[in-house]
């Protein structure tokens, strides 16, 4: 297109040329006549150079417009990919937003059961004296222990009485993702009951020295027979103190080895946490707040993988919406030249003509001649 223009162009200054240097040749028609088609060529020069800049600008235009339409294609299709991944993510955040709701609410149930756990705690003071059977007492315990798990957890992740291939049986595991947590809900509390039941300081504390003893044999029985990763648990096991006093003497008050020989250290170091009725709930609350953090989880990265690949469509969009601004500013550059150069074409035609007809009139004689400067030019535009 372009190349059409600078050809016509040359043409023009050619016929030009060839008319000055006609022009200086002794006329072999009248002045008027001479004058009058130098006129024609130049009003035919001036048409043709006229209807080849209609014609690219034309051209121009309708590129324009093929452009234009083809930008807002793209742009309605990320429009729409826009508004489709913004709901997808809206769904989401509702999800979540309706989980934390969920998780403020039993919350709240889980104060309300809190404080009936510590009333049927203190109550199981009084059924020390009726439950002295240690067998009764143990299927008390893991009663306890089974409406518990049930009050909190679904039927799908806690199984009682579970057996493993040595044949030992755990009261309970709860069932943690990929693995098993177990609990132990038996407890020794026969010497317990006699420390109680003393008045004598010295017997208070042989009798709680024993109590002691026992329950660190209970804590290494339960890490040598509960704790198994290779059959699926975890490498740590709950130890269910069925009553909050009874935690309280054991866990809490226990000060007699200090921090590091403590009772509660000691089964932390066998991996075995201690756990009343009130604080195990807090536990199985704080298990049921990873299974659904679970789930929000992999919706996040289902949100994360959308939100990656709505990135790579964003950027490939930017790259050619890039290539067409870079097209449409050369176009204008180009646009811009052609039109200054054919300014000054006019400009310069317009000078010839008013030269010329100012030598006819002074003397129809006169040849007409250019400046100079304008004959040392090869070509019209620099």
């Amino acid at each position: 297109m372009e190349m059409g223009i600078l050809v016509l162009l040359g043409v023009l200054v050619i016929l030009l040329l060839v008319l000055l240097v006609r022009s200086f040749k002794p006329p072999v028609q009248g002045p008027d006549a001479g004058m009058l088609v130098m006129q024609q060529q130049v009003d035919q020069l001036r048409q043709q150079l006229s209807e080849a800049l209609a014609t690219n600008t034309q051209v121009v235009q309708q590129q324009l417009s093929q452009i234009t339409t083809q930008v807002n294609s793209q742009l309605q299709s990320v429009n729409q990919q826009l508004t489709s991944a913004t709901g997808q993510i809206g769904t989401r955040l509702d999800n979540a937003a309706r989980v934390v709701g969920e998780v403020k609410q039993n919350l709240g149930e889980l104060t309300k059961a809190t404080q009936q756990v510590y009333e049927v705690g203190k109550d199981i003071s009084s059924l020390q004296e009726i439950l002295r059977a240690p067998k009764l007492r143990g299927s008390l315990g893991e009663l306890f222990l089974g409406e518990l798990l049930a009050q909190v957890l679904p039927p799908t992740h806690f199984s009682l009485q579970y057996r493993f291939k040595s044949n030992e049986a755990v009261d309970a595991v709860i069932t943690l993702g990929p693995g098993l947590v177990s609990v132990d809900s038996k407890f020794p509390l026969e010497n317990f009951k006699k420390m109680i039941e003393t008045a004598a300081e010295e017997e208070k504390k042989a009798h709680r020295k024993r109590f002691l003893t026992d329950v660190k044999k209970h804590i290494d029985a339960i890490a040598a027979k509960y704790i198994l990763p290779d059959e699926g648990t975890y490498d740590f096991a709950l130890m269910y103190i069925p009553a909050e006093n009874v935690y309280y003497e054991t866990i809490i008050k226990d000060e007699a080895f200090g921090d590091d020989k403590s009772l509660c250290s000691y089964a932390l170091s066998k991996r075995v946490i201690p756990v009343s009725p009130n604080s195990f709930y807090a536990y199985l609350q704080a298990i049921v707040l990873g299974f659904r953090g679970l789930r929000i989880e992999k919706s996040a990265q289902e949100i994360h993988q959308r939100l990656q690949r709505l990135s790579g469509d964003f950027f490939k969009f930017k790259e050619d919406f890039d290539v067409i601004g870079k097209h449409l500013s050369n176009t204008r550059g180009k646009y811009e030249e052609a039109s200054k150069k054919l300014d000054r074409l006019g400009d310069r035609l317009v000078t010839i003509d008013h030269d010329s007809a100012d030598a006819k009139i002074a003397d129809p004689k006169v040849k007409v001649a250019l400046p100079k400067e304008e004959l040392a030019r090869p070509a019209l535009f620099d």
